[in-house]
C-alpha cells in the first residue's frame, strides 16, 4: 500500500490543482476522468465545426492562480497568454444606451455618475468601500482557509478582539435591502445584485455579505488566449510534468473502504486500484446519493432540491451581429428582476430573462460570423424535467427578444447548440443541473458547504461545490485545500521527497475575485 498513488476522481479545475500541487511534492498521483478531456465544467463544444467555450468565461483572481502555478513549480506566463481587460462588463437595459464598469475605479465612478447622477456615483463609492471591507475581513480566514463554523470558530480566525468585524460582514441582512441603501436607481440594484449569480444564487435571498463579489471582480478581469479551456490544459501540463498520471475514459463506479477508511476504487471496467487517499472532484451530493457506492454514502450530504444553486440555459452560437457594440462580457437586463427569480423558485425558466453574452471573438475583425456563449439563469430541475423541443424554441425566442429590446440583432434563425438543466444533470450526477453546488441563501449557507475532509478518513473533496465556493478561482482554492489536507494526513506515516520548486502558497497574494 506504501507505493499506491493518491487517486483523484475528476479532472476539473479542483482536481487538476490538487494533482499539480501534490505531485510537485513528490507524491504519486493518478487522475481518473470519465470524459475524454480535462476541465470538468470548463469545456468546449463543437458548433458548426468550431469549438465554442461551454463553461465559465470570466477569469478573475489571477494572483491566486499565479500562486498555485508557482507552488507547483511553474510560472503562469509560461503556460497562458493573459490580457487584463480595461472594461469589466457592458450592461444594457434598453436601446437608450449602456453602462460600462472598468478596471479603473474612477472611470467606473464617472460612468455611473453620467448614467444615473451624482448621488448614484456617491452611492457607488460607499458601496465599493463596504464591499472591500467585507472582503478584507473574510479573505484569509474564510476564502483561503479551511472550512469553518459560525460564529466562534470564524471569530477565532478573524481575531477575538475584532468583534465588530462579525457585524460588519452583515450576514443577517438581505443583499437586496442593502443595495437599496446604496442605490436609489433600480437598474444599479440589478447590476450589483447580479453578482450573486456568480455563485448560483438569488440576490433576493442572499446575505449582504456577498457584496464582496463585486469588489473581487473590480480587482481585475483577464482574457485568456484560447479561452478558459487553456487554463485546464495548462494545469494538466504542469501536473504531468510533476509526475501525475492521467487516465481518460476511466469512470469510477465505487470507492472502497475497510474498517472505516478508504482502501481503493473500482472502475467501470472492473479494474481495482488500491489507495489510501481519494480526492473526489465531483459535487459532494454524488457521494451522498450513493453514486460512488454504498460504502461512502455517509461521507457527504445530498443537497436538497430547494437548496440547489441555479442551473442555466446555455446557447453556443455562431452569428453575424448588428445594432449593438459588444464588449467581451455583456449583460442585457430584464425589466422585472424579481419576476425572474420568482419564476426560477417555482421551477420555470423566466419568460422575460436577463441574458449574459460572452463575445468570444471580441477584438477580432467583425466582418463575419462570431462565436458567442449566451446564458439565462434556470432552475436546477434537470433530474425531474426534460426540456422539449418546443420549450427550447420558446426559451430561445425569449432570449433573443431580450437582446433585441436592447438593440442587439443576431441572425434568424440563430445557428446554435443549446445546453439545458437536463443536460447538466446528466453530466454532473445528483445535482439536477445545479452548476454551483449549494445556493448561498441565508446566513448559514456558506458554512454548510462540504469541506476538504469528509466523514470517511482518506476521502477528500475538491471542486466548485465544496468550500470555499463556486467559480474557477474558488475551485482552484478548493484543490489547494484538498492537497494540504492529504499532505497533512500523510506526513506522519510516510516520507515524501519534495521536488525542488520555486515559491509556495504561504505568501499573501493581492487577492481579487470570486467566480467565473
Amino acid at each position: 500500500m506504501a507505493d499506491t498513488p493518491t487517486v483523484i476522481i475528476g479532472a476539473g479545475i479542483g482536481g487538476l490543482t490538487t494533482a499539480a500541487l501534490l505531485s510537485a511534492r513528490g507524491m504519486p498521483v493518478t487522475v481518473l476522468e470519465k470524459e475524454a478531456t480535462p476541465g470538468g465544467k470548463v469545456r468546449q463544444l463543437d458548433v458548426d465545426g468550431t469549438p465554442v467555450d461551454a463553461g465559465p468565461t470570466v477569469f478573475t483572481m489571477r494572483p491566486v492562480i499565479d500562486a498555485i502555478f508557482e507552488a507547483a513549480g511553474a510560472c503562469t506566463d509560461d503556460h497562458l497568454q493573459l490580457t487584463r481587460a480595461d472594461t469589466l462588463a457592458r450592461h444594457a437595459w434598453d436601446r437608450t444606451g449602456h453602462l460600462d464598469l472598468f478596471a479603473d475605479h474612477e472611470r467606473s465612478v464617472d460612468a455611473i455618475g453620467q448614467f444615473a447622477g451624482s448621488d448614484a456615483a456617491r452611492g457607488f463609492r460607499e458601496f465599493s468601500t463596504e464591499a472591500k471591507r467585507i472582503f478584507d475581513i473574510l479573505d484569509e480566514p474564510m476564502l483561503r482557509g479551511g472550512k469553518v463554523s459560525w460564529p466562534l470558530p470564524l471569530m477565532w480566525r478573524i481575531g477575538l478582539w475584532r468583534v465588530g468585524a462579525l457585524h460588519a460582514i452583515r450576514p443577517y441582512e438581505s443583499l437586496w435591502k442593502v443595495l437599496g441603501e446604496h442605490f436609489a436607481d433600480p437598474r444599479l440594484q440589478q447590476l450589483f445584485g447580479r453578482y450573486t449569480t456568480y455563485c448560483g444564487s438569488s440576490p433576493f435571498q442572499t446575505p449582504a455579505t456577498l457584496m464582496l463579489i463585486a469588489h473581487v471582480e473590480a480587482q481585475g478581469v483577464w482574457k485568456i488566449k484560447g479561452g478558459m479551456n487553456a487554463l485546464a490544459n495548462a494545469l494538466e501540463t504542469v501536473a504531468r510534468g510533476n509526475g501525475t498520471r492521467f487516465r481518460y475514459g476511466a469512470k469510477v463506479e465505487e470507492i472502497q473502504t475497510s474498517r472505516g477508511r478508504v482502501t481503493g476504487v473500482t472502475l467501470e471496467s472492473g479494474e481495482v486500484m488500491h489507495t489510501r487517499s481519494v480526492v473526489c472532484n465531483a459535487d459532494p451530493s454524488a457521494l451522498g446519493a450513493g453514486m460512488f457506492g454504498e460504502q461512502v454514502r455517509k461521507a457527504a450530504s445530498v443537497t436538497k432540491p430547494q437548496n440547489r444553486s441555479l442551473s442555466a440555459m446555455v446557447w453556443l452560437a455562431k452569428s453575424k451581429v448588428s445594432g449593438f457594440n459588444l464588449d467581451h462580457h455583456n449583460v442585457f437586463f430584464s425589466d422585472d428582476y424579481a419576476a425572474e427569480f420568482d419564476a426560477i423558485r417555482v421551477g420555470s425558466v423566466p419568460t422575460n430573462p436577463t441574458a449574459y453574452l460572452c463575445a468570444l471573438d471580441h477584438g477580432a475583425p467583425a466582418d463575419g460570423a462570431q462565436r458567442f456563449q449566451i446564458i439565462v439563469n434556470a432552475p436546477a430541475n434537470g433530474d425531474k424535467h426534460t426540456y422539449t423541443a418546443e420549450e427550447k424554441d420558446q426559451c430561445t425566442s425569449n432570449m433573443l427578444s431580450r437582446l433585441n429590446a436592447c438593440g442587439l440583432e443576431l441572425e434568424t434563425p440563430l445557428p446554435h447548440s443549446l445546453v439545458t438543466p437536463s443536460d447538466f444533470s446528466k453530466l454532473f450526477p445528483a445535482t439536477g443541473g445545479a452548476l454551483y453546488g449549494r445556493a448561498s441563501h441565508g446566513w448559514a449557507a456558506s458554512f454548510l458547504r462540504q469541506g476538504s475532509r469528509t466523514r470517511i478518513p482518506g476521502l477528500y473533496c475538491a471542486g466548485g461545490a465544496t468550500h470555499p465556493g463556486a467559480g474557477v478561482p474558488m475551485a482552484a482554492l478548493s484543490g489547494k485545500l484538498a492537497s494540504e489536507a492529504v499532505l497533512s494526513d500523510h506526513i506522519s506515516t510516510r516520507r515524501y521527497h519534495p521536488k525542488a520548486i520555486v515559491g509556495g502558497m504561504s505568501t499573501r497574494s493581492a487577492m481579487t475575485e470570486a467566480s467565473g
